[in-house]
């Protein structure tokens, strides 16, 4: 069983009463559009409350009740699933435009884990329009996006640019500033480590601390990509 979406109950309510609409003409709506006899009023007023999540199929109903998209009725997707839901796109046509068996596209969503090649990563990049941190998550790249910013940072970060771009499929000059700022960061913390162990080691806490968490302070330098 799939754990419940994300759902934004303050939306739904709103979008609701902007249509001027009661909770028992959403739910008639639902039941008569969507085959769903059993939604009662009281299944859209617990929603908005948020006492109760709506199901896959309840919030793709719900949404077309409300004339919205389903990502409106959405907190932030996270797994494939939701990226998915949240498109209002179909596993069959996320499957076709993979190239994909559907039922491996199935097993995929089911487990959490992306097992499609570079080719069929990229088309699902492009298919569910996803952001690149989420690319990055959902395909399973972030253990080598960590490993080109280590060497990036540590070494010189324009023998990197090239491959880190690849990978996002950004383009290079959006990255050169971050990559600059993130490399002269880490050097001024493994200078000041330096300093502080009178020149007996290269690899303080600071700087092994900035390598655990630098994925995330890639993305922070980001934000109009994450």
């Amino acid at each position: 069983m799939h754990p419940p979406l994300p759902f934004n109950a303050r939306a739904a309510r709103a979008l609701r009463e902007k249509l001027g609409m009661a909770p028992g003409h959403v739910a008639y709506a639902m039941r008569a559009s969507f085959d769903m006899s059993y939604i009662a009023p009281e299944h859209v007023a617990a929603w908005e409350r948020g006492t109760h999540l709506p199901s896959a199929n309840e919030l793709i109903a719900l949404a077309g009740a409300l004339w919205c998209h389903p990502s409106e009725l959405m907190g932030r997707p996270g797994t494939l699933r939701e990226h998915r839901i949240a498109r209002g796109i179909s596993p069959e046509d996320v499957a076709r435009g993979t190239g994909l068996n559907i039922a491996a596209y199935h097993a995929m969503e089911e487990t959490g884990q992306w097992t499609g090649d570079q080719g069929q990563s990229l088309r699902l990049g492009s298919l569910l329009d996803l952001p690149p941190r989420d690319y990055i998550a959902i395909t399973g790249l972030e253990d080598e996006l960590a490993r080109l910013l280590t060497e990036a940072v540590s070494t010189r970060w324009q023998a990197h640019v090239r491959a880190i771009a690849k990978l996002l499929s950004m383009d290079r000059r959006e990255l050169r500033d971050p990559l600059n700022a993130m490399q002269h960061e880490y050097q001024a913390l493994m200078a000041a480590t330096l300093s502080r162990a009178g020149g007996a080691t290269a690899s303080g806490e600071d700087g092994r601390s900035y390598i655990d968490d630098i994925v995330n302070r890639f993305w922070a330098r980001l934000p109009d990509h994450s």
